[in-house]
């Protein structure tokens, strides 16, 4: 897992700087509750997550709930201090780790003690991410009556190989069922796809696709592998056992996917997701990419707000410890300048589908647009009327036109 970033170190009260709730009216507000149960640790994986051999009292699931109503109360104190909390809550995201290994009543209880201490907006978006294996229809069923509208499933690939070299344990034979099921609650159904694993073919790709495809998907995320140090699959790859993935076998199979997606009916907004229609896209993220205000709950969980940037004790022992002790469990944060949060909402709403206006760049930029459009890297007709909508070929090369225009700013 990756080393926390560095940072100063917050008060132990996990209060704010009072501006951090300057025109918090005019921001939206998401929370985010990181679920840091997993039953086995995939190779490829590098997020903050735990079996079940690695906790002991005080870290396990049975504490999570409570631990969890702990945080809950010192963030409405904190929000609530610096004129940023009478705020209605627009997206709730549970990720993890598997939030799923939790029984469904103790999601549903999470759930509880949101509504106790927050409002939410009459539509809120309420998303859980989800390993197949764990779902059953009852299961299902208890999230939608606890006001769940969206399941974010792990599907990854439909490829048994593919899957055994990502160590993903759940059956693809299970992915139609747990779909149907997902449907028939009436939630949104959301599948993640991982294209590059060593060894997948493309036809195997394109498998995976016809099977995402083929359930009554309102969404989909694709995202190339990233091998990551200090992963078991790092180490492989390192060692010689697993190639690096190819970045013309990447680009590849990211064309065969927009091509797939666009042919069923979806589209892209963002780089790598793709929706049915603007209603059914991830607004959890969309909050993200657009720097609004979230706070994450749970172990490792990093939150924004106004500018400030602040993060999580790791260990779900170190998180349970400091709340048990009446003290906040962010270890590090960061107030951000001016300049950074510059280059920072360039780097994300350039990756969204005409969210950057081209007004909005820093002098000097216009030479660079006009470099893109000559390139084919921008919609011409986007373009004119003044908004950055990356071509097929500019989202493949999105990371390089944006260091180009931050390159500007400051």
């Amino acid at each position: 897992m990756p080393a926390q970033p560095a940072g100063e170190t917050p008060p132990l009260d996990g209060s704010l700087p009072r501006s951090a709730g300057a025109g918090a009216n005019r921001r939206g507000l998401s929370l985010y509750v990181h679920v840091p149960y997993c039953r086995v640790r995939c190779g490829y994986c590098d997020f903050n997550t735990y079996t079940a051999e690695d906790l002991g009292p005080g870290a396990s699931r049975a504490d999570y709930r409570a631990n969890l109503a702990r945080e809950f109360d010192l963030s409405t104190r904190t929000l609530a201090e610096v004129g940023a909390g009478d705020r209605e809550v627009a997206t709730i995201f549970f990720g993890g780790g598997t939030p799923t290994l939790l029984e469904a009543s103790v999601l549903a209880g999470v759930m509880d003690d949101i509504r106790a201490r927050y409002r939410l907006a009459p539509y809120v978006e309420v998303t859980t991410e989800a390993n197949p294996d764990t779902l059953t229809p009852a299961y299902i069923e208890t999230l939608a009556r606890a006001g769940f509208t969206r399941v974010s499933l792990g599907m990854q690939s439909a490829v048994p190989h593919v899957l055994a070299t990502l160590e993903r344990t759940h059956d693809p034979a299970k992915i139609p069922d747990v779909s149907r099921w997902i449907k028939e609650a009436g939630l949104e159904l959301s599948l993640d796809l991982i294209y590059g694993t060593p060894g997948e073919s493309i036809e195997d790709w394109r498998r995976s696709l016809d099977v995402a495809l083929g359930n009554e998907v309102d969404h989909i995320s694709a995202y190339s592998l990233i091998v990551e140090p200090g992963t078991k699959m790092g180490a492989m790859v390192r060692r010689g056992e697993l190639p690096m993935p190819d970045e013309d076998d990447l680009a590849d199979k990211y064309e065969i996917a927009d091509a797939a997606m666009t042919a069923a009916g979806l589209s892209w907004y963002e780089v790598s997701n793709w929706s049915t229609s603007a209603l059914t896209r991830c607004e959890h993220n969309m909050a993200y990419w657009r720097n609004a205000d979230w706070w994450g709950f749970g172990p490792g969980a990093h939150s924004h707000i106004g500018g400030v940037r602040f993060w999580n004790a790791k260990h779900p022992k170190a998180w349970s410890d400091r709340l048990l002790a009446g003290n906040s469990p962010a270890v590090g944060r960061e107030v951000l300048g001016e300049t950074t949060r510059e280059i920072e909402r360039i780097m994300l709403a350039a990756r969204i589908d005409s969210e950057l206006r081209l007004e909005t760049l820093a002098p000097g930029s216009e030479a660079a647009i006009r470099t893109f459009l000559k390139q084919g890297l921008l919609d011409p007709a986007a373009a004119d009327d003044g908004l950055f909508r990356p071509t097929l070929r500019g989202r493949l090369l999105a990371d390089h036109m944006v260091r180009v225009l931050t390159e500007y700013v400051g």
